[in-house]
């Protein structure tokens, strides 16, 4: 769904979170509680909103989370007809979502691509709708058994800054359906969390330029893509591994650096 006016911060909704532990279960209530927070953006830009994403059963866990079930997750918008732009995060280490607690580090890795399904998926370039990435973000907010809400967790960056310097980019930002693929960051660090904290949900905001038409440079269109991850923290420290000392356990693009995230 996408809306043409930004999301409004509601003043309302703080002090309700103030008063009493919220149990965020579902990616209805994730939503809802994250666009009363919302920053108003640039009237010139679209919104994109996710759709619900699959649920975890509210007995299985205190916050339910697609993510600390499967130790992974995959995150899709449609920012055109048939055009998607979609983000994978997974666990680096812990891999055991359930012991990733309040006190240990807590490191994942993400990734953004692009697939344009008008056109066959080795079609060149030229024949596919453009998408640019100009910058990301993560924010968070946490769920405490004490009622009082916090957002220990914050990421920013120009994405051409995090890849090779030979990938394809332009001032509109990083090609994100290039033959070289998208934007990966291997490693990024959730660290220590107030004491009761029994849930964190992650907002991703991505800023993209969409093409209209392809190979039409003058079709270009601004968009805001928002996704939201909720992660359920185990309140059992016992249940925590010792952190090994190997910051990169994926496999994936070797060179690419580690990126610390704020927390």
């Amino acid at each position: 769904m996408v809306v043409q006016r930004p999301l409004r911060r509601a003043l309302a909704l703080a002090t309700a979170l103030v008063v009493g532990p919220i149990a965020l279960s579902g990616c209805t209530q994730v939503v809802d509680a994250f666009n009363a927070f919302q920053a108003q953006s640039s009237g010139n830009q679209s919104v994109v909103v996710p759709s619900a994403a699959p649920q975890v059963a509210a007995s299985s866990m205190p916050f339910d989370s697609q993510f600390t079930y499967d130790g992974s997750v995959t995150l899709s918008s449609e920012v055109a007809d048939g055009l998607e732009v979609r983000l994978d995060v997974w666990a680096v280490n812990p891999k055991r979502t359930m012991e990733w607690t309040s006190a240990n580090e807590k490191q994942f890795g993400f990734a953004v691509n692009v697939y344009d399904h008008r056109v066959d998926e080795k079609a060149v370039l030229a024949q596919k709708r453009r998408v640019y990435l100009s910058s990301v973000s993560i924010t968070s907010q946490t769920a405490q058994t004490g009622g009082q809400v916090s957002s220990p967790f914050q990421f920013s960056a120009d994405p051409r800054t995090l890849v090779p310097s030979d990938t394809q980019r332009s001032d509109r930002g990083l090609l994100l359906n290039s033959f070289q693929g998208g934007l990966l960051v291997p490693t990024t660090s959730i660290r220590q969390l107030p004491n009761d904290t029994y849930g964190i949900t992650l907002e991703f905001a991505l800023n993209v330029a969409v093409e209209g038409a392809a190979n039409t440079d003058t079709s270009f269109s601004q968009q805001t893509v928002y996704q939201y991850l909720p992660i359920a923290i185990s309140t059992n420290e016992t249940q925590a591994a010792p952190q090994s000392t190997t910051t990169d356990s994926t496999g994936r693009a070797p060179g690419w650096g580690q990126t610390g995230g704020q927390g």
